[in-house]
């Protein structure tokens, strides 16, 4: 009895903020949720860690998610009623999570973008080499008056591995980050979390997103909401944006 007092698990602690601008929650339009269902059990998780307001961010990525404002409007519409009738306590909203390629390229050039609050744009790059000309695109994007946020540098092992240094090039450049809550959980594996912990204390990390998809993640998120490199990482989170949104 004495050994189970000493070692009884910490309790599960709920997230220093109030917003998530990065999740797969839409059913059905990319490697996320597959149904309704799948998406409740995620928002009620979501709920659980203290989240009120969600930015559900689907993928969009040429030829394999090739989303739209079109694309998501039925199946985002069909979300929003079916939380609102199980009473889930949650805001929906929506963005997209553009990957740097020409679709999205065309998709900017038509004027048919969906950004955050605040003109914050969520980017990502592709995870085997940095696009061909990034800095004049986030040059680009800041004269068309968007913020660009790069989602979960801390993935990108071009950077990660040899090239940190480069971090601080793309964000003194203005480039904001995003770094996923996954990474600070070790999902990914140790070196995510030591890269997105070395953003953290560099003061580059303007926004911290669930990344949520699936069963898998809900459970590594469970886990690292109480355990020790929690209680610790959280006092990171003071400068983020999420909540400004």
């Amino acid at each position: 009895m004495l050994f189970d007092f000493f070692f009884k698990p910490r309790q599960q602690q709920k997230l220093p903020f109030r917003t998530d601008m990065h999740c797969h929650i839409v059913p059905g339009v990319d490697d996320g949720s597959p149904d309704i269902p799948t998406s409740l059990f995620l928002l009620e998780q979501m709920s659980e860690w203290g989240l009120e307001r969600i930015y559900a961010s689907p993928h969009s990525t040429q030829d394999s998610f090739e989303n739209t404002p079109l694309t998501i409007a039925a199946p985002f519409a069909e979300l929003c009623r079916s939380a609102k009738e199980k009473g889930l306590p949650v805001e929906l909203h929506h963005h997209f999570e553009y990957r740097l390629d020409e679709f999205f390229l065309t998709q900017l050039d038509c004027d048919n973008i969906v950004s955050l609050p605040g003109r914050f744009l969520l980017i990502e790059n592709p995870f085997s080499n940095e696009p061909w000309g990034m800095e004049q695109l986030v040059y680009d994007l800041m004269n068309k008056g968007y913020n660009p946020v790069l989602a979960h540098p801390e993935r990108y092992q071009y950077y990660a591995r040899n090239h940190r240094n480069r971090y601080a090039d793309l964000h003194d450049k203005g480039l904001y980050f995003q770094i996923n809550l996954l990474s600070l959980a070790g999902h990914y594996g140790k070196r995510e979390r030591e890269t997105a912990l070395y953003l953290l204390k560099n003061n580059m990390v303007q926004f911290v997103g669930t990344d949520l998809h699936r069963a898998t993640h809900v459970e590594s998120i469970r886990r690292y909401l109480s355990s020790a490199n929690f209680l610790k990482d959280q006092k990171l989170f003071d400068r983020l944006y999420n909540d400004t949104l």
